[in-house]
């Protein structure tokens, strides 16, 4: 079976149980850890190394950081939402669609990466300030149906791990 280049550490696994605490304070510890492990995973990449894309056809590195920001951001807002609102129905967007806009495509790094900084610090104190019993809050999403914020938790946490792998595979050769 040929490896799906697009998930290098394979898709998210999906359950339908909630996470122990134990498990919950790992994913928040690695939640803490990711602007640091995405900084890291950028820092010394040339203007080139940054236009190049992980896999044929797939975003380049600026995009995946960019895309980061994008998509965290909407989580977090996504979690405030599930703690304030009755099963709030949430807003998907068109990642693609969002990744081809100027500022991913051409815009500097910088910027998302502070995002990402400040977002995580603040999502951090959300996230270990909640009981087991918010973390059991749902919504529902548009494509996945009723979920829980230990679901939501467990993507976010995958998706930084998911995305600097792809990032790692560039820095040690890439595509164009």
């Amino acid at each position: 079976m040929e490896k799906d280049l697009r998930y290098p550490l394979g898709r998210l696994q999906i359950t339908e149980e909630s996470l122990s605490q134990e498990d919950r304070v790992a994913l928040i510890e690695e939640m803490e850890e990711a602007p640091e492990r995405l900084r890291n995973a950028v820092a010394g990449l040339s203007e080139e190394r940054l236009g190049m894309s992980y896999r044929p056809g797939g975003w380049t590195v600026r995009q995946v950081v960019q895309h980061i920001g994008d998509s965290h951001l909407n989580g977090y807002l996504n979690f405030k939402r599930s703690l304030t609102e009755k099963q709030p129905s949430l807003i998907s967007y068109d990642q693609v669609k969002w990744v081809d806009l100027e500022d991913s495509k051409s815009g500097p790094i910088e910027p998302a990466l502070a995002l990402v900084d400040s977002l995580h610090r603040r999502w951090v104190v959300l996230l270990r300030s909640l009981s087991p019993d918010q973390f059991g809050r749902t919504f529902h999403h548009p494509r996945m149906g009723v979920r829980d914020l230990d679901f939501l938790l467990n993507l976010y946490a995958w998706h930084g791990r998911h995305h600097f792998a792809q990032i790692q595979s560039v820095a040690q050769g890439g595509f164009r």
